[in-house]
Order: C-alpha cells, then sequence, then structure tokens
C-alpha cells in the first residue's frame, strides 16, 4: 500500500494538511472550524493532485519502461517495430522514448543477423555444391585411369579431356567468386575512359558468332549507323556484361527453328540504351526478382550442362551498379527474353552523310 501511488499520495496529503492546520493554528483569529475546513480541502486538493501526477506521469511511464526492458530481454520486440513514444515534457517519457528507439533499432539488427545467417547458410551450400561437382567427376576420372585403363589410348585421352573440361569449370568458378567477392567488397577498381559501345558489342558478337552458329541461333546487332556510341565506363567490365548477357541468350535459347538474338543500341539525348533480346522459351514470373542472385537458377539443372557458374547475372547486376546503372529484364514465358541497361552518352562530333538505321545479320 505504501509503495503504491494511492499510499504515497495519502502520506504527502496527511503532511500538507497538518501543516496547513499547524500555520493556521497560530493565526489569532483562526477558530477551529476554519482549520479543520481549510485542513481538509488541502488534504483533498493535494491527493488528488500528488495521485494524477504519480500514476499518470511516474509509475505508468516507469511501468512502460519495465515492460520494454523486458521485451528486449525476451528479443520480442517486433510488436515495437514502426511505434514511435508520445513526445512530451516528462522526462521519464523521454527515457521511454529513448528504450522504445533502442528496442526498434535492436530488432531490425536482429533481422539482418537472422537474414545474413541464412544468406550465409544458403552460400555455404551452394558453393559446396557448385565445387564438388567438378571436383568429384575429375576425382573419378583420374582413378578411373590410375585404376588401369589409362594403358588404353582412346579411355586415355577421353578422360583426361573431361577432367581437363571440370577443371577448366572450377577454374572459372573460383575466378567468378573472387571477382564478386572483389566487386562487393570494394577491393576492385574500375577503370573508366570514354571507349565506343558500338565497336565493343561488335568484338563481342564476333567472339561469339562461331557459338551461335554451332547452336543454330542467328545473331542481329541493331543501331543507328550515323549515331555517336562513345560511353564513359570500365571497357573491359562492360566488354564483360554485354559477353555474358549475349552468351546467357545464345547458351539458353532452345527453339529449334528460327532461334534469333537481337542485340540493339539506342542513343538517347544523354546515354545509350542497351537491349539484348531473345525469342527463346522465356523466364518464369516467380524467377525473374532472383536470377541476379548468386548461384540461382531458373532450371537447377540446365546451367551445369552448359558450362554457367551461376554467378555471371550477379557480376552484371554489380558491374552495372558500379557504373551507377541498371540491369532491367522482361520476359513472357514462349516468346522470350529482354536484358537492358543503359550508359552516359558522350558527346562527340556527328558522324555526316547518314541518318539510316542499320540492321546487320550474322
Amino acid at each position: 500500500m505504501l509503495g503504491s501511488s494511492r499510499g504515497i499520495s495519502l502520506i504527502l496529503s496527511v503532511v500538507i494538511a497538518l501543516m496547513v492546520a499547524a500555520f493556521l493554528s497560530l493565526m489569532d483569529d483562526a477558530t477551529l472550524t476554519l482549520i479543520l475546513v481549510a485542513s481538509g480541502l488541502a488534504f483533498s486538493a493535494a491527493y488528488i493532485l500528488i495521485t494524477i501526477t504519480l500514476e499518470f506521469l511516474v509509475f505508468r511511464e516507469i511501468g512502460n519502461i519495465y515492460t520494454l526492458l523486458e521485451k528486449i530481454q525476451k528479443k520480442n520486440l517486433s510488436e515495437f517495430e514502426g511505434k514511435e513514444a508520445n513526445t512530451s515534457v516528462s522526462p521519464l517519457r523521454k527515457i521511454n522514448k529513448v528504450i522504445n528507439n533502442y528496442a526498434i533499432a535492436q530488432q531490425k539488427e536482429i533481422e539482418t543477423l537472422q537474414k545474413n545467417a541464412e544468406y550465409r547458410r544458403e552460400f555455404v551450400a551452394d558453393i559446396s555444391h557448385e565445387l564438388k561437382t567438378p571436383i568429384f567427376a575429375t576425382q573419378g576420372y583420374i582413378h578411373t585411369l590410375l585404376d588401369g585403363a589409362i594403358d588404353d589410348k582412346h579411355v586415355r585421352m577421353k578422360f583426361l579431356k573431361r577432367a581437363a573440361r571440370n577443371l577448366d569449370s572450377l577454374d572459372k568458378l573460383v575466378k567468378d567468386l573472387l571477382t564478386l567477392n572483389q566487386i562487393e567488397t570494394g577491393d576492385i577498381h574500375f577503370n573508366f575512359g570514354e571507349f565506343d559501345l558500338k565497336e565493343l558489342t561488335n568484338e563481342v558478337i564476333d567472339q561469339l558468332e562461331h557459338k551461335a552458329s554451332k547452336k543454330g541461333v542467328e545473331l542481329k546487332f541493331k543501331f543507328d549507323e550515323g549515331a555517336n556510341h562513345f560511353t564513359y565506363g570500365d571497357e573491359d567490365k562492360i566488354y564483360r556484361v554485354i559477353q555474358n548477357l549475349l552468351n546467357n541468350a545464345i547458351v539458353y535459347n532452345n527453339k529449334k527453328k528460327g532461334a534469333e538474338v537481337e542485340v540493339e543500341l539506342k542513343a538517347g539525348k544523354s546515354n545509350i540504351q542497351v537491349s539484348i533480346k531473345d525469342n527463346g522459351k522465356g523466364i518464369p514470373a516467380e524467377d525473374l526478382n532472383r536470377i541476379f542472385e548468386r548461384f540461382y537458377r531458373v532450371e537447377k539443372s540446365r546451367s551445369k550442362e552448359k558450362g554457367g557458374t551461376g554467378l555471371g547475372l550477379a557480376i552484371v547486376k554489380h558491374v552495372l551498379e558500379g557504373h551507377k546503372s541498371k540491369i532491367s529484364v522482361s520476359s513472357t514465358l514462349g516468346k522470350g527474353s529482354n536484358f537492358s541497361f543503359s550508359l552516359p552518352l558522350v558527346k562527340q562530333e556527328r558522324i555526316p552523310n547518314s541518318e539510316v538505321s542499320q540492321e546487320t545479320e550474322l
């Protein structure tokens, strides 16, 4: 009772009433009735005011603070997220607000840590799986040769070629991992400069022309012949971006007849839009938001067969972010996919005598 707001109010009110009575008793003209009435009024007023003050400004706020502290101790902070403590001049309410903000910050930190832990688990599982496949395959070929197959020249050459191919895949995977890690941690530097994006794209197409021909894929390159296609960026890394996107468009275009991949450059007033479009089977809508994640594959089995590491699009995304750009993708099942991004246009003197759009078939 004495530790509650009413108990404290009662004691303080009695003390105040006694002090009023003692003060009035010192006056010569004060009657007993006046002393009793004044003491009673002082007691009532003091009791009400002190009770309200203690209950609403002290005990209730202390109770809220204890509730917050219990939630923090139990790590159950989700209900406080998005809430703000009421602004007040009360010091206890200010303390309550500070603790409430701390609880929200802790909840966000816990969620981030949980996401990072889940990401690490998935990454370890993915990288273990990716490394295991070429290592185990290579081990199988080498052990078979050591067990006696090495004496057969035909088998020996076939198995050595397969082992070498798996080791090449492993080397590519490790290099892609190192590149991606360097980009994410900022350890890799971009060497920015001016270059002709049209010439760069032509080089990529020339490099992949033979692969496209073997797959029966027709490559098309569209651009405005008279337009300026000079841009500013890291030439080597943009080369890899276009190479990766074009290679994917070729490799995963499973159309048996009429397979096409079209690369188009559109020079605007301040930027150049690059789009790589295929008429393959397309990407399901539920996979579009995840294809730029490490090791994510739309079809879980096909990338290994076609030499993919599952890191190419993640590298593309990070390289373009380093150029203050963003990769966009649209896709329709059965009709194909379109990957696009933009780079800044560097003003050059316009090439004369041509405003005609050119389409080159390779």
